[in-house]
């Protein structure tokens, strides 16, 4: 073979495997492609199913009202993260796109009344007007100073539910473990304590209840009330912390300023009696706590009312009792926690309702027999 046959063969079997290497990577290149048009089809398809998912409402069957505070100069973003966190949205940032797309504004802070079922479209409408749009079917009152028995009562009249159902599902050891897992601070293993009444006794707070639908379970009846009970009760475990005082104890002496009380303004002097006894070591003689270990409801409590064998009765124990014996307001926490500085160990609530306030017995017996008539 001739050199220039010889390269003219070199050269077609170069071509032939240029050729050849060409088109497995044309393949390469096709698979390659393939590949990325499979995973971005399957990428979008998923995107898209998950954003038409996330847009849906959280559960169409959910129609319990959540309480939502939009504060004053809220963005999107921190409107988005409420939701989410309250469960009325399923995803912030698709939440905070759709805003976005559909160039919604003009959103007003406010306290507002959501459910998981509502759809994202009416969530904004709800934002944008200021106003709740679920209408209130009943509401529940519970006022302050009242025990677990009598609010029983004004559940039962506003629901099915029996009173025996509600004190029953308020001790129930269940419901109780659910609410401990839910509000650790404040339901503590010391509603447990011996000879405590009703374990919940002082934990479902004083307030006006809304409902939105005509019959709510009733565990989000009363977990409502504990859950408000939990809000006013954390501001102040710092200054619990401060005084080596449990949520429990605190609760308790709130109790017996709660049904002392006849003004706001006489409770941190109230307090201060109770504290001040405390550190002489004199029992506490709170005549609420009497009526508490009876069961009874009456106007006036007699000598003999006073011998009752019971761990709540205070002219017989010294301390606190073993818990609260009643639900109290803010006012009455406060106190708990901020006594006035008093040298007072007695008070006397008169008939007109004025509170007199004194340091030594004969001080009292002397205000005593001059306001309250023998008993």
């Amino acid at each position: 073979m001739s050199e220039a046959d010889s390269n003219k063969h070199t050269f077609q079997h170069k071509l032939l495997e240029k050729q050849q290497e060409a088109k497995v990577i044309r393949k390469i290149v096709l698979v390659i492609f393939a590949g990325f048009v499979i995973l971005m089809t399957g990428l979008i398809g998923g995107g898209y199913l998950y954003i038409k998912s996330a847009l849906q409402p959280v559960d169409e069957k959910d129609k319990n009202a959540v309480d939502v505070n939009i504060p004053i100069g809220s963005s999107v973003s921190t409107i988005a993260s409420i939701l989410e966190e309250k469960n009325i949205i399923k995803d912030e940032r698709v939440f905070k796109y759709y805003i976005k797309f559909k160039n919604e504004s003009g959103f007003q802070a406010g306290e507002y009344k959501l459910n998981p079922s509502m759809e994202i479209k009416d969530i904004v409408a709800s934002l944008k007007s200021g106003k709740v749009i679920t209408d209130v079917v009943f509401r529940i009152p519970v006022p302050e100073g009242i025990q677990v028995t009598e609010i029983a009562k004004g559940i039962a009249k506003n629901t099915g539910y029996t009173e025996k159902e509600i004190l029953d599902r308020m001790n129930d050891k269940d419901f109780i473990s659910a609410m401990q897992k839910k509000y650790p601070e404040t339901i503590t293993k010391d509603i447990y304590g011996q000879h405590i009444k009703y374990p919940l006794e002082g934990y479902f707070y004083p307030a006006t209840y809304p409902f939105y639908e005509e019959k709510p379970s009733l565990d989000f009846i009363l977990e409502e009330m504990i859950k408000k009970t939990n809000t006013a009760v954390k501001p102040y475990i710092p200054q619990l912390e401060e005084r080596k005082m449990t949520v429990h104890q605190f609760l308790t002496m709130a109790s017996l300023i709660e049904e002392e009380a006849t003004q706001s303004i006489d409770r941190d002097k109230i307090s201060s009696v109770f504290y001040n006894r405390i550190d002489e070591k004199m029992p506490l003689q709170t005549d609420p706590t009497v009526l508490y270990a009876l069961g009874e409801h009456k106007d006036r409590v007699f000598y003999k009312d006073l011998e009752i064998d019971s761990p709540y009765n205070t002219y017989k124990v010294q301390g606190l009792p073993p818990g609260p014996i009643a639900n109290v307001g803010n006012q009455s926490m406060k106190a708990a926690v901020e006594p006035e500085e008093t040298d007072y160990l007695y008070f006397l609530a008169t008939k007109k309702g004025e509170v007199i306030f004194t340091k030594t017995l004969k001080e009292h017996n002397k205000a005593k027999a001059e306001h309250i008539s023998n008993k």
